[in-house]
């Protein structure tokens, strides 16, 4: 799921105690669920993967709505910042402390699902009221995510990635929204006044670059796959490093220095206050600009198009919930995740992030209509023109290639202690290795 935003002392303090709260479940090795009180009521665990002050909120009042219509079962709420999530969820499987119920991301799945810890749902769904209403590509993405081809997560939101951009700069500079390559490079140097600390764009050098280096560079060299007919990567392809060493070009010319080390937090902390003109994220952002900026300085766009109209976009994590297989309460669990992916919880969570809804019946409310950005991010993946590059999630190392290995090394390519060709070249080696292992259990 999105990334949320949030003051770092906050943020601090959420992961201090989201830590604590995790830690002592932990410890107990108890984190599911107890086994019933004396009146009959039955408590399940749930763990939200992205606690934030945004998504919090969020979850507490669909556990409300779950408990009102549903009296006889209590749901315990866990909230773990999303930096952490595979690792306690690695804890939790190793210790045999799952939760009943968790939040699942398609770009961790893989991980998850692998290591014999989730449950099966095709069953639970094919006799659900749920059936033939939750979109039938993000059903096939799910499955596609995980290690056999069967559902092991049920989806309630998707992500596209986003341009956002401050409309009050670009009418005060007369510019175009940057929805072409030419437009973007235009607007990055024309709004930048480094002495005003006033910068066109920032590069996110931190923590989670690494999936918006990629989303930029393939939509800029229009390649659209990851892998070609010979399981070989793309990503060092020329069209790729010349991207790439575009993108990297702009640094400290037309965005701030502390760009190496900002994270979501700092980057939207500087787009909102004032300082930068452009930031790349996800649909994920509206609610912290519209927070901050009210919906008349900002607005977002799909990335931008190549010469002929069309786009290559990089499909983004589908996020839902998946019922642990260790869990004391599979039924009761079940339950909660058909809830949330209903219609009524659906609508409540995507309208409030702003993002795409898996339930069809929600998608097709007057609200999606309502947000300008989510409305044309639908347009596009729908439009046939548009090219939509998988990444893959199903490899149990992708996490751990695209986030501690590489992102320090990201680093070095924007502190021009290594060249974007070289880190490329050593991320397609990763892609191959693995690859190569993936095929080597699937035919074996």
């Amino acid at each position: 799921m999105s990334r949320r935003g949030l003051l770092p002392g906050l943020r601090s303090r959420l992961a201090a105690a989201s830590a604590i709260t995790v830690g002592a479940c932990l410890a107990l090795s108890a984190c599911g669920g107890d086994s019933g009180s004396s009146d009959g009521t039955i408590t399940i665990s749930f763990w939200d993967t992205n606690a934030s002050p945004t998504s919090t909120p969020i979850w507490q009042h669909t556990i409300q709505e779950f408990q009102r219509q549903n009296p006889k079962i209590k749901v315990k709420y866990v909230g773990i910042p999303i930096a952490q999530v595979q690792q306690k969820y690695d804890t939790a499987i190793a210790s045999n402390a799952v939760p009943d119920v968790g939040g699942m991301s398609t770009s961790y799945l893989a991980n998850v699902a692998g290591q014999n810890a989730l449950e099966p749902l095709d069953d639970r769904l094919a006799g659900s009221a749920l059936n033939g209403k939750l979109s039938a590509s993000f059903l096939d993405l799910v499955k596609s995510a995980g290690p056999d081809g069967k559902l092991y997560q049920l989806p309630n939101t998707a992500n596209m990635g986003i341009l956002w951009y401050r409309t009050d700069w670009f009418k005060s500079a007369g510019l175009k929204p940057p929805t072409t390559w030419e437009a973007f490079y235009t607007a990055a140097d024309k709004l930048t006044d480094a002495k005003d600390n006033k910068y066109g764009y920032t590069i996110r050098g931190g923590a989670g670059s690494i999936a918006q280096v990629l989303e930029f560079i393939y939509a800029q060299s229009g390649i659209n796959m990851i892998f070609d007919a010979q399981d070989k990567t793309t990503l060092n392809d020329p069209k790729n490093v010349a991207a790439l060493e575009k993108i990297v070009a702009l640094y400290k010319k037309d965005t701030p220095s502390a760009d190496v080390n900002n994270d979501y937090i700092k980057m939207t902390a500087q787009f909102d206050g004032g300082n930068i003109g452009m930031m790349q994220h996800n649909l994920g952002s509206f609610g912290d600009h519209k927070k901050a900026l009210g919906t008349e300085k900002f607005a977002g766009t799909t990335v931008p198009a190549q010469p002929d109209g069309s786009r290559v976009i990089i499909s983004n994590p589908i996020g839902g919930t998946s019922v642990f297989k260790a869990g004391k309460h599979k039924t009761e669990a079940w339950k909660f995740a058909e809830f949330v992916s209903g219609k009524e919880m659906t609508t409540h969570y995507n309208k409030t992030i702003g993002q795409i809804p898996a339930n069809t019946d929600s998608a097709a409310e007057s609200w999606v209509k309502e947000n300008p950005t989510l409305d044309a991010a639908i347009t596009v993946m729908n439009d046939p023109k548009t090219k939509i590059v998988q990444l893959p999630y199903y490899l149990p190392e992708f996490n751990a290639m695209t986030k501690a290995e590489a992102e320090p090394l990201f680093q070095k390519v924007l502190l021009k202690q290594m060249t974007a060709k070289e880190f490329l070249d050593q991320l397609a080696q990763k892609f191959n290795e693995a690859q190569g292992k993936y095929k080597e259990r699937k035919d074996g």
